[in-house]
């Protein structure tokens, strides 16, 4: 009887790692490259304005998961603005911080303390991080959302190299649409 319990408790545990496993990346991600993004959820800026993935279609989003006491967020925070934000903002692309948990006022003071000019959206209980990250991993990630609705890239913690590569590929998707409208 001991025996079939072990099997058993075995078994269980087995198929509750697979599953995990095939839900949860090893940098905390729920979602994969190829997937179609989570668009069934809104995001209510610092400004106070409100838009959705579902209302951005058709332009290359990057979603910033970020909080301010993040220290690596705060170390990448300056190059999103300067080599993202300023270089994309008007070829078609989106740059919004969603930023993890935080209220307003706090939100205000980081948008502010950081010099940025992209929009900060709150993530009241982390929700919109949980659709595409294990509520227990942490920030400093981008997701980067195609003209479709479609994830091409992700990011976890600040890489200069993996920086450069997002940028790579957020400039083919600016050139394929510029391209798409010179037809």
């Amino acid at each position: 009887m001991k025996t079939i319990r072990y099997i058993l408790l075995a078994v269980v545990l087995l198929a509750t790692t697979a599953l995990k496993a095939q839900t949860t990346d090893d940098r905390g991600y729920i979602v994969k490259v190829g997937d179609k993004a989570p668009d069934d959820f809104e995001l209510i800026l610092n400004d106070g304005t409100k838009t959705s993935l579902k209302q951005l279609r058709g332009k290359v989003v990057v979603l910033q998961f970020t909080a301010s006491w993040c220290s690596v967020c705060r170390k990448e925070m300056p190059h999103l603005e300067s080599e993202l934000w300023q270089s994309y903002k008007n070829k078609n692309v989106v740059l919004i911080g969603v930023d993890r948990d935080e209220p307003l006022d706090k939100i205000t003071k980081f948008h502010k303390d950081m010099q940025i000019s992209y929009p900060l959206a709150l993530d009241p209980g982390a929700d919109i991080f949980g659709r595409f990250a294990d509520k227990k991993a942490g920030v400093t990630r981008n997701v980067v959302i195609d003209q479709e609705g479609k994830i091409v890239y992700l990011t976890r913690l600040y890489d200069e190299k993996e920086f450069a590569q997002m940028l790579a590929v957020i400039d083919g998707l600016s050139q394929k649409a510029v391209a798409a409208k010179g037809r």
